[in-house]
């Protein structure tokens, strides 16, 4: 009997540590899969320390920030690959996302799944249902492009899903409301379109939604009901026009860069949890309302470039934890409220140039200017509003709109004459800013429950100042009053200027001519397109700026301010570079990878999209750190200017602009083609020479052949696989058929598969190549905003 009793206790004591996580190995199937996904990334350096004999639950020795894996007794429950922060080129074209997902299934107790910027690429396949205990889900920084499958809203138990900076399109499914215990979605920078479904109104665990850099539009629903609903990014869309209801309890909303109007809702004063609040760049009108200001947990406040009135006044106050407000570029009048002056609290940032405010500077309108604009937009003045009678109300209506229009006579006069005297003082008195201190724009504790949210949601990553309007008396300064010497060029639409603002910015400002009788109203479409043309891989927007007739206020002159690059272009770097200053080839391939990226974003980043751009090598302009920028784009302002002269608008025939797209593909080719030959290409005829030339040398034995079409400065230094990809590439942008030219995502992929190739290749260090440039000058990939 004592036998059989310590053997019962023997067994109990067997099952108990079976209990216990850490008590037994990982199964060996879950292992080999581990180890199959190591070799399906290609051996990425986070994963350098997996081998066949790794405890990857138990070895504290294997885990590090980058990769590691939690387990529960002898399964797997989460798996954090993590790649390089500038993200990783595309997989090998052998890579096959549906294979990836087979053998991660092979984990069935998968409860947290993070793989982001390992170049994965494909759709996001069906398969995805079987991970029935998935929780949390972050794949972002990859190549991930289709539509959302159906697939996850089969995932019950899904909290958190994060797809950042991928490629995803199509329109956001109505099957989103199925997913009853999601409280993250976050898809900001993707290219997805269309409204956003009435389903989210039924996402009643909904804590976070970021769906900012995307092509959403149209109304959004009611989101009142969603309770959790604490963090709402939807910036740089083209939302609107209604701004949405909200529930109480929101945090932060971020609704910049889309085409809301109208007024904001009375409903915002008692938002008493709202911290941070954005809705620059839209197109409200109607009166601001100072409640904002002193909302007891506002920190940042920014409704820059609207169309807002109001009468401000010293005695307004703020909240105790506001560290950043930007009223500027609206319709304000009277006086900054004190507790927004420089002396009250010295970690402010107080933006508010380019209204009609009491500041005694030159940064402001004169006051009849705000009133102007208030009319001309339809805006009833207050002392309108205000009174109910009928007829004592029209008479009133009828007195105030008399005296407001002698007013807009005289204030036309004041105006120009404060602008002719404030232009001799603007070199020596720079535009006023009250604190130079920036604020975080998201606080931290407001991720709380988000956490997973990548760090994308950073403003100002594209290190270029925000867009704005300018002055004439500014730009006058920046130019020293256009002088000739600072005229770089001019052409049919007019000139071409370098100049320096006034807090040292290097800018380069086109002066157009625009025809008569136009408001500046009747420019806002325009200015609206050229206010997104921000991004990495082109010269950014940095602003505008109205010149006006003196007889009837109506524009004559439109000025656009653009960032100045200063490092020449990509001619001078490759056939006409000197010996010593030619790029490399891991140079050259990086800067084809920053214009196809630049051409990506001009197509699908910005709505309505900007074809047939006429891309030129001589155009495609160099940083200090040799990024690519593409100088020149079709601006249709610069083809309805050119159309009203009695041009023809467009370079290219009407049957030609429907494939505006392929044209730059093909514009692509013949940049791809000068880069791989180092040869200067200057007329079609010699494109077609050469065409024949690189098709024969990709199709002749032997290496000879094929590096004899090569810059011989660059022949010895570049793998063969890697150099056949770029060729192969460059010939197919080149195909005499549109429909037979690859897409620019196509392109990017074998350009960034090049890239990668080359990297790995180990014959670059002994090669003739070696460049004097330093490695800090080999431009990175890394692209924040684009976007």
């Amino acid at each position: 009997m004592a036998g059989i009793r310590g053997h019962f206790l023997l067994i109990l004591l067997s099952v108990a540590l079976a209990l216990v996580p850490g008590s037994m190995q990982l199964q060996s199937s879950q292992t080999w899969s581990l180890l199959k996904i190591q070799q399906m990334l290609n051996y990425p350096a986070v994963l350098s320390h997996w081998h066949n004999d790794t405890d990857f639950c138990y070895g504290g020795d294997y885990k590090t920030t980058s990769a590691f894996v939690e387990c529960y007794g002898d399964s797997v429950t989460q798996l954090h690959i993590i790649g390089p922060a500038g993200g990783s080129p595309p997989l090998p074209k052998t890579f096959s996302i549906d294979s990836f997902f087979t053998t991660l299934s092979r984990l069935p107790d998968l409860r947290v799944l993070t793989l982001t910027g390992l170049g994965l690429w494909g759709p996001l396949p069906g398969k995805v249902s079987r991970f029935t205990s998935l929780e949390i889900v972050n794949v972002s920084g990859n190549y991930l492009y289709g539509e959302l499958p159906l697939a996850l809203s089969r995932l019950g138990n899904l909290q958190t899903f994060i797809a950042d900076d991928n490629m995803l399109s199509g329109e956001l499914p109505g099957w989103l409301g199925r997913l009853p215990l999601l409280a993250v979605l976050s898809l900001r920078n993707n290219s997805l379109e269309g409204t956003l479904p009435e389903s989210v109104r039924d996402m009643g665990s909904l804590r976070s939604l970021v769906l900012a850099s995307n092509n959403l539009s149209g109304n959004l629903p009611d989101l009142s009901s969603l309770k959790n609903l604490q963090v709402i990014d939807l910036a740089n869309n083209s939302l609107g026009p209604v701004f949405p209801r909200l529930g109480r309890k929101v945090a932060s909303v971020v609704l910049s860069g889309n085409k809301f109007s109208d007024g904001l809702p009375s409903e915002l004063t008692s938002s008493y949890l709202l911290e941070h609040f954005d809705v620059s760049r839209n197109r409200f009108v109607g009166p601001f309302m100072p409640a904002l200001l002193s909302l007891p947990s506002i920190e940042y406040l920014n409704i820059a470039e609207n169309r807002f009135t109001g009468l401000l006044s010293g005695n307004m106050s703020c909240g105790e934890n506001l560290l950043f407000v930007d009223v500027s570029s609206n319709l304000l009048t009277g006086s900054l409220p004190s507790c927004l002056s420089s002396g009250h609290k010295e970690s402010k940032t107080v933006l508010f140039s380019a209204n009609c405010l009491s500041t005694g500077d030159d940064t402001q309108h004169p006051s009849p200017f705000c009133k102007n604009q208030a009319l001309a937009v339809g805006i009833v003045p207050d002392q309108v509003r205000k009174n109910p009678s009928g007829a004592k109300a029209g008479l009133v209506a009828g007195v105030v709109a008399a005296a407001l229009a002698a007013a807009v006579l005289a204030g036309v006069a004041i105006f120009f004459a404060v602008r002719k005297v404030s232009m001799r003082r603007a070199q020596a008195r720079p535009a006023r800013r009250l604190v130079e201190h920036a604020s975080s724009a998201y606080p931290s504790k407001l991720f709380a429950d988000a956490r997973y949210i990548s760090q994308t949601v950073k403003l100002g990553a594209l290190g270029i100042p925000a867009y704005r309007s300018f002055s004439l008396v500014e730009l006058e300064a920046a130019t020293n009053d256009f002088e000739v010497s600072n005229l770089m060029g001019q052409d049919s639409h007019g000139q071409m200027y370098r100049g320096r603002l006034s807090n040292g910015t290097p800018v380069t400002i086109r002066s157009l001519k625009v025809k008569r009788s136009q408001t500046s109203q009747s420019f806002n479409r325009h200015i609206e397109m050229i206010s997104k043309l921000r991004h990495r891989h082109l010269v950014s927007a940095l602003g505008h700026c109205f010149e006006y007739n003196l007889d009837d206020s109506t524009v004559t002159q439109l000025y656009l301010v653009f960032e100045y690059v200063q490092n020449g272009n990509l001619r001078g770097r490759i056939s006409q570079g000197t010996e010593g200053r030619k790029l490399t080839w891991v140079q050259r391939i990086s800067t084809a990878i920053g214009v196809a990226k630049g051409i990506q974003f001009l197509h699908a980043g910005i709505i309505p999209g900007l074809f047939a751009n006429n891309l030129k090598i001589v155009n495609i302009l160099l940083d200090q750190n040799l990024v690519a920028k593409i100088g020149s784009y079709n601006i249709p302002i610069l083809a309805e200017t050119m159309k009203s002269e009695g041009g023809s608008g467009n370079k290219y025939p009407s049957d030609r602009v429907a494939n505006g797209d392929k044209i730059d593909i093909f514009d692509l080719g013949v940049i791809l083609l000068e880069v791989v030959s180092g040869r200067p290409i200057t007329s079609i005829y010699e494109v077609e020479i050469m065409k024949e030339q690189l098709q024969s040398a990709l199709t002749a034995e032997g290496l000879t052949k094929r590096r004899s079409f090569v810059d011989p400065a660059v022949s010895k230094g570049c793998s063969d696989e890697s150099l056949r990809t770029v060729m192969e590439i460059c010939l197919r942008c080149l195909a005499k058929e549109a429909s037979q030219r690859p897409s620019v995502e196509d392109v990017l992929w074998n350009l960034q598969f090049a890239a990668q190739v080359q990297d790995d290749w180990r014959g670059d260090s002994r090669s003739s190549e070696e460049s004097p440039l330093s490695p800090s000058q080999i431009p990175g990939e890394s692209d924040s905003s684009d976007q």
